[in-house]
């Protein structure tokens, strides 16, 4: 049995990509300049890196899960072709109030709840205790927690605004400017 190793669990829109809305087309994808050096250095720590997103848009009706599966396919290799992997995408497709019937729902998989971690740390052997979640939602660290993990709220994406609304009642563990800055104490972290 392989032993559970650490992840970074990073959002998707606002955090490794320009904030967009709803994406809903593959020519909208920018990776920030810094996302696949990020990547890199968190691959050769030894860390998974796994991208954990929202998207409400497929209940909504706006874009289907198939242009959410090739997005991620277009994501992992513009990082691949930059020297970075990363191990796994989730996605959660549903929305309470959402128009596609099929996906509206409440869920156990929609950031705040912890269920993309959990199912991420359970296919991939993964440490929740000794990984991370970043994002530039309040949501995105309030996942992590829930799973064990620590948070990490990136100013990048919607990130400013949140931070200028703090959450006492989340413990969160750094707020930074960018996935940078974030994988620069993570490894600092990790080296304690």
């Amino acid at each position: 049995m392989t032993a559970a190793r650490p992840a970074v669990f990073l959002d998707r829109d606002g955090t490794i990509i320009e904030e967009r809305g709803y994406l809903s087309r593959l020519d909208g994808i920018d990776l920030f300049p810094f996302t696949v050096d990020a990547v890199r250095l968190l691959n050769r720590a030894g860390l998974a890196v796994v991208v954990l997103t929202n998207q409400s848009g497929v209940a909504r009706g706006y874009v289907d899960e198939a242009f959410v599966q090739e997005t991620h396919r277009v994501l992992g290799g513009r990082v691949a072709e930059g020297g970075g992997r990363i191990d796994a995408f989730y996605y959660c497709p549903h929305y309470p109030d959402g128009k596609v019937e099929r996906y509206r729902q409440a869920c156990e998989c929609r950031k705040p709840k912890p269920g993309m971690l959990l199912r991420a740390a359970a296919d991939l052997s993964l440490d929740l205790s000794q990984s991370f979640s970043v994002g530039d939602r309040w949501s995105d660290v309030e996942a992590g927690l829930a799973a064990g993990a620590r948070g990490v709220l990136v100013r990048t994406g919607l990130g400013a605004l949140d931070a200028d609304d703090p959450r006492p009642d989340l413990a969160v563990s750094l707020v930074a400017a960018n996935l940078m800055e974030a994988t620069s104490w993570i490894l600092r972290e990790r080296a304690r």
